[in-house]
């Protein structure tokens, strides 16, 4: 990856006909499937695009609890404490996380939250397959909820 794009990630309580519906809508197959996990590289536009499988009851319909998190993916860790470094001038609280295993990758990453609480991380990945990982020995991961203890206290990747 070169340049940056906005990451969107989306609860879904159909994972498999969420699947199909993003790959006919954006004409690409996911980039990589866990358990209760997938998530695209669209290049037009440029999207990462990650689905996250929750409870009908957690998810709702329509646009209600559809909103996962909201993210920018940079190719470098330079780039990422560069933008960090940049929010944190403009007076905004940023949650650092380097070298984190989070969906099924390896992560360097910093959390910020808009004025409703709406997280946005910003985050490049250093290794997108990261050997040793069992994501089902976590009941967090089974569920999908692969980044539980991220700083935003919620569900999110």
């Amino acid at each position: 990856m070169t340049a940056s794009r906005v990451q969107l990630a989306l609860n879904v309580s159909d994972l498999e006909g969420s699947v199909a519906f993003y790959t006919s809508l954006f004409g690409t197959s996911p980039h990589k499937r866990r358990p209760g996990y997938a998530n695209f590289e669209v290049a037009d536009p440029p999207l990462k695009l990650v689905l996250i499988e929750v409870p009908a009851d957690e998810r709702g319909t329509g646009t209600t609890g559809a909103l996962n998190h909201l993210g920018v993916e940079v190719a470098t860790t330079h780039q990422v404490v560069e933008e960090l470094q940049r929010i944190e001038s403009a007076g905004l609280s940023v949650d650092r996380e380097d070298d984190t295993v989070c969906c099924f990758a390896r992560q360097d990453k910093g959390w910020v939250h808009d004025p409703a609480g709406t997280p946005w991380e910003y985050y490049t990945i250093t290794d997108d397959d990261p050997t040793g990982l069992l994501p089902m020995a976590d009941p967090l991961v089974a569920t999908g909820a692969c980044c539980a203890d991220s700083p935003n206290d919620t569900a999110t990747c």
